[in-house]
C-alpha cells in the first residue's frame, strides 16, 4: 500500500465561517489552526496547504476563562533598545483592534515557517457580525455545539 501525497492541483479549499461569541478563545484558537492547517480532512498533507479560509465573526466577544482577561499579558517590541512593552487582554480587547487576541492564539498554534505564514494567510478575522465574504458563500461551523466546554458564561 503506497502512502497518498497530495498535490497542489487536487486541493480544494473551502470557505468556513465561525461566529465567536461566547467561545472560549484557545479551545476556538485549537479547531481554526486544525481547519487552516487541513487536518480536518483525510487527504491531509503536512507539506502542503490543503486547509480551509476561514472566516472568525464577532471576534471581540470571545471569553477568556479564569482570570486570563486580567492577568494574561501581550509582549511586543518597538525595536529601540529598552523597548518592550506589554498590554493585557483586557487592554487589547477594550481596544481599538479587538481581534488580535484571537489572531495572536491561532497564529502561535500553527507551525513557523514559510507555509505556516500561507496558512496563516487564510484566516480572516473581524471584530463584529459583519464580513464582505458573502460572495464565497461560506458555510457555517457550530464550534459551540462540538463540545459543551467550548462556551463559557461571561
Amino acid at each position: 500500500m503506497k502512502t497518498y501525497s497530495a498535490k497542489a492541483a487536487d486541493i480544494e479549499k473551502k470557505w468556513v465561517l465561525i461566529d465567536a461569541a461566547g467561545l472560549v478563545t484557545g479551545r476556538l484558537a485549537s479547531i481554526v489552526a486544525m481547519r487552516l492547517r487541513g487536518k480536518h480532512k483525510p487527504s491531509y498533507t503536512p507539506h502542503v496547504d490543503d486547509g480551509d479560509n476561514v472566516i472568525v465573526i464577532n471576534a471581540a466577544k470571545v471569553v477568556l476563562t479564569g482570570r486570563k482577561r486580567d492577568r494574561k499579558v501581550y509582549h511586543y517590541h518597538t525595536n529601540y533598545i529598552g523597548g518592550i512593552k506589554d498590554r493585557t487582554a483586557k487592554q487589547i480587547l477594550t481596544g481599538r483592534f479587538p481581534e488580535r487576541v484571537v489572531e495572536k492564539a491561532v497564529e502561535r498554534m500553527l507551525p513557523r515557517g514559510p507555509l505556516g505564514r500561507v496558512q496563516f494567510g487564510n484566516l480572516r478575522v473581524y471584530p463584529g457580525p459583519d464580513h464582505p465574504h458573502e460572495a464565497q458563500k461560506p458555510e457555517k461551523l457550530d464550534v459551540a455545539a462540538m463540545n459543551r466546554k467550548n462556551v463559557r458564561s461571561a
